[in-house]
C-alpha cells in the first residue's frame, strides 16, 4: 500500500491541494518499507489526483480536502481518510499501530 500525506513542515497539511509537499511512504507487512518526499506539483482542479494515481498512491490521510477532490481520487481507486492532524511521524505511526482515527475535513469550500 502506497499513502500520500499531504505536509508542511513536518505536520499533516490542512489543505491537501495547497500543501508544500507530499510524504509517500509504501507499507508492506505493517512497515514502512520506503519513504520519499515529493513537491506539490501544483494546485489545478483535477490535476493532483491523477498526479498521485501515477505515483502509485491507494491512500490519502489529510486533514483537509474539497468534495471534488475526494471524489476524483474515488475514481481513481484511492481511499481518502480526512481530519487527520499531527506531525508526519506521529500520523505514520499511528497508521502502522492502527490507531490512526480520521474525521471531518478541516476544508470547507466547494
Amino acid at each position: 500500500m502506497r499513502c500520500a500525506i499531504p505536509t508542511d513542515q513536518g505536520y499533516v497539511s490542512l489543505h491537501f491541494g495547497r500543501c508544500e509537499k507530499y510524504v509517500l511512504i509504501d507499507i508492506e507487512n505493517g512497515k514502512v518499507t520506503t519513504s520519499r518526499v515529493i513537491d506539490n506539483p501544483g494546485h489545478s482542479p483535477g490535476f493532483i489526483p491523477r498526479f498521485l494515481h501515477d505515483q502509485g498512491v491507494n491512500c490519502i490521510l489529510c486533514g483537509g480536502i474539497g468534495k471534488q477532490a475526494i471524489q476524483l481520487l474515488e475514481e481513481y481507486g484511492i481511499d481518502v481518510i480526512t481530519g487527520v492532524e499531527g506531525s508526519i511521524e506521529e500520523v505514520i505511526q499511528k497508521l502502522l499501530a492502527g490507531t490512526l482515527k480520521g474525521g471531518a475535513s478541516f476544508c470547507h469550500h466547494e
